[in-house]
Parts: structure tokens; C-alpha cells; sequence
């Protein structure tokens, strides 16, 4: 392995492993040698990377915006009927979920200090899309009379809620991970009949 590529595999796992701290472990304030121990590297090797610990934070929050841009972007642009493509969204986010339990929590924190998404154009483009399904969908009578904007609150607050209060529930509820697991498998057929008259 070339002295480039081994550099850029190393750069790639402080990366992975400061994501499972962050969001699968919700170590939001990890510290440069907590992220380092955990990654099996020396401290100054993130600042050789990132420069600071502050530096990997911003690099992260900017790699969860893009993967939720991403994700967003390729369901709304496929092929999916409207009903198809929201049922898509819903299991993305649990997939999502299962994988880093913390992330909707890290998203709403760094947006509450004022970090909001870089791609405006790219949002403003699956908000047209989506509307325009919307309104054919709502034509069909798949989904009852309402603003779009309210179907979109529905849809996230349904699938974010248990997500971020997850923690919480597990822990006053005395459930395992994997009985959360299958509350939030059950959540999808819930979310679409709450969503769509048929």
C-alpha cells in the first residue's frame, strides 16, 4: 500500500471512528484523546489530519449533511411511486437510527447553534419535487387535504421523536436494544396509516 493511500486510510478511520463516538455512542464532547485512543492512534495524528478536534467536529457535522442529502435527494429523484418513496424514507431513517442512535440528537444540537444546511439549492430542488408528488397524491386520494408543509412535520416528528428519545424511553420503559429495535420496525406500518388514507 502506497504511503498515499495508507495516509488517506487513516485520515478515513479517525473519521469513522469520531461518527461512532459522536453519533453511536453519543460522545458528543469526546476529546482529541479519547477520539484518538478509541482509533488506535496518536493524538497529534488528528491534528496532523484536522488540524483540531474542533476542525473533525465541523468535518463530521459536514459529512452527516451530505449523507442526509444525499439519502433525501436519491429518494425523491427515483422512479418510486409517492406512497413507495415516503415508505422508502421511513426505513432509511430507522436503518439509519439502528446504525447511529445519536445522530438526530447531534443534528438538532449543532442546528440550535446555528448550523444549517450548506445546499439550499439542493433542498429548495427536493421541496419542488416533493410538492408536485404531493399535490398528484393528494389529487389520487392517497392522502387526506392538507398543507404539505403539515404532511412533512407528520412524517418527521413520527419517525424523529422515538429516535431522539430514544435513551429515555429504553431507559424508563426497561427496554433492551433490541426490543427498541422492533418498536421502531413496527413504527413504519404505524407512521404509513397515520400518513395515508390508503
Amino acid at each position: 500500500m502506497s504511503t498515499e493511500r495508507k495516509d488517506e486510510a487513516t485520515e478515513v478511520h479517525i473519521k469513522n471512528t469520531a461518527k461512532r463516538l459522536f453519533f453511536g455512542e453519543g460522545k458528543f464532547n469526546a476529546t482529541t484523546q479519547e477520539i484518538a485512543d478509541a482509533a488506535g492512534v496518536n493524538r497529534t495524528l488528528i491534528n496532523y489530519y484536522f488540524r483540531s478536534r474542533d476542525k473533525l467536529f465541523d468535518l463530521v457535522f459536514a459529512d452527516a449533511q451530505a449523507r442526509e442529502q444525499e439519502r433525501t435527494e436519491s429518494i425523491i429523484f427515483s422512479e418510486l411511486p409517492f406512497k413507495a418513496k415516503i415508505a422508502e424514507f421511513i426505513d432509511d431513517t430507522f436503518d439509519m437510527a439502528r446504525e447511529y442512535p445519536y445522530m438526530e440528537m447531534y443534528l438538532v444540537t449543532q442546528f440550535n447553534q446555528g448550523c444549517y444546511f450548506k445546499d439550499e439549492e439542493g433542498m429548495d430542488r427536493v421541496l419542488k419535487k416533493f410538492y408536485e408528488e404531493f399535490e398528484v397524491a393528494m389529487e389520487e386520494g392517497l392522502i387526506r387535504k392538507t398543507d404539505p408543509v403539515q404532511f412533512i412535520l407528520n412524517m418527521i416528528s413520527l419517525t424523529s421523536f422515538p429516535i431522539a428519545m430514544r435513551p429515555l424511553f429504553q431507559k424508563t420503559m426497561h427496554l433492551t436494544d433490541q426490543e427498541y429495535d422492533k418498536i421502531l420496525s413496527d413504527r413504519k406500518e404505524i407512521i404509513m396509516d397515520t400518513l395515508f388514507i390508503k
